[in-house]
C-alpha cells in the first residue's frame, strides 16, 4: 500500500513537470520597462534636503521651498505643515498680511460696457476673470479669458472686460 504523502509528492511532481513543459512551449517574452525605472533604481542619491520656506520672503520660486515639512511623528499636521505649492504660498502670504492673488479688491476701473469696459490688470497679456454679475444682478460665477486683443463679455449679464497690460511694452507675448 502506498502512503498518502507519496501520492501527494507524485502529483506535485507531475504538476511541476506540466508547468515546466508549458513554459518551454511558450515563446520567450521580452520584458520592457521605461528608462526612468532603471534611473530611479540605480540612482545613488534619492532624496535631497531642501529648505522649506517659513515666511513669504523665504520663497525662492516654484521649487521645493514651497513643500511643507509635514507633521512631526505622533502629531496632527496643521494646514501650514502639509500645504504645498500655491496653497502654501497663499497661507504664508496671509500670515504676513499680504493678499498674494489680489482677491480682496474687486476690479473697479471702468463701467463694464462696450464703450467703457472693466479693465483687468495683467502682466502676461491675458487673465481669467470670474464674473458674478453687476448692479444687484448676481449670478453664478462665469469664468472667461480676457485677452489684450479683444474684450470679453459675460453671456449672463453682458458685463464687458478688457485686459490692461501692466508690464513693459512688447513683452506681453511671453
Amino acid at each position: 500500500m502506498v502512503s498518502r504523502s507519496t501520492i501527494d509528492k507524485e502529483m506535485e511532481i507531475k504538476r511541476l513537470s506540466r508547468t515546466f513543459a508549458r513554459s518551454l512551449a511558450r515563446p520567450n517574452r521580452v520584458m520592457v520597462r521605461g528608462l526612468s525605472v532603471s534611473r530611479t533604481l540605480y540612482q545613488t542619491k534619492i532624496e535631497e534636503k531642501h529648505k522649506t520656506a517659513e515666511t513669504i520672503y523665504d520663497v525662492t520660486g516654484p521649487d521645493s521651498s514651497l513643500i511643507g515639512p509635514g507633521a512631526k511623528p505622533g502629531t496632527i499636521p496643521t494646514d501650514l505643515d502639509q500645504a504645498t505649492g500655491l496653497e502654501r504660498y497663499e497661507i504664508l502670504g496671509k500670515r504676513e498680511g499680504i493678499d498674494v492673488f489680489d482677491m480682496e479688491k474687486p476690479i473697479k476701473e471702468g463701467k463694464g460696457t462696450m464703450e467703457d469696459p472693466y479693465l483687468v490688470p495683467t502682466y502676461i497679456g491675458y487673465r481669467y476673470v470670474g464674473c458674478r454679475g453687476k448692479n444687484g444682478e448676481d449670478h453664478k460665477a462665469y469664468w472667461m479669458k480676457v485677452d489684450e486683443s479683444e474684450p470679453a463679455r459675460c453671456w449672463h449679464c453682458g458685463t464687458v472686460y478688457a485686459a490692461k497690460y501692466l508690464g513693459e511694452p512688447g513683452h506681453s507675448h511671453h
